[in-house]
């Protein structure tokens, strides 16, 4: 069996940009793609904070270090420039990999800058817990 798991996130970043003229997707500073670890034309998944839409759209690679969040072509239509956005990608992982699985979590501050990288491993409280009072391999 397969889970879909947040693979990672752009949490917090400000829309730059919305053309309705561009043939479709999400433009997203080079620097916060790394960061994330997205790939052009990798899907994603945008949710507007002020007013609620969520849509699945793909990303492209925009200039490195300028902040460039833009969405583009019928999307446009949904979100605006100025609206704040997460952007998340997903991954199907098998419960062998969902152990150390670690999505990357990317805080940006209100000019898309990075705040903050937060990793978290993808198990409950309870578990973490029981897994941290086991005795290590090595004695």
């Amino acid at each position: 069996m397969l889970r879909t798991v947040c693979k990672s996130k752009l949490h917090g970043a400000t829309v730059t940009e919305a053309n309705v003229a561009y043939t479709g997707s999400l433009t997203l500073d080079a620097t916060l793609m790394r960061a994330a670890d997205l790939r052009p034309y990798e899907q994603v998944h945008v949710v507007d904070v002020d007013n609620g839409v969520r849509l699945v759209t793909y990303c492209i690679e925009g200039a490195a270090g300028s902040g460039t969040v833009c969405v583009n072509g019928a999307a446009a239509r949904l979100i605006s420039a100025g609206d704040k956005v997460i952007v998340i990608s997903y991954a199907q992982v098998t419960p062998e990999e969902l152990e150390t699985f670690a999505p990357k979590l990317v805080m940006l501050d209100e000019h898309n800058r990075i705040r903050e990288i937060v990793t978290e491993r993808c198990q409950l409280a309870e578990d973490r817990e029981a897994d941290s009072s086991l005795p290590s391999p090595r004695g």
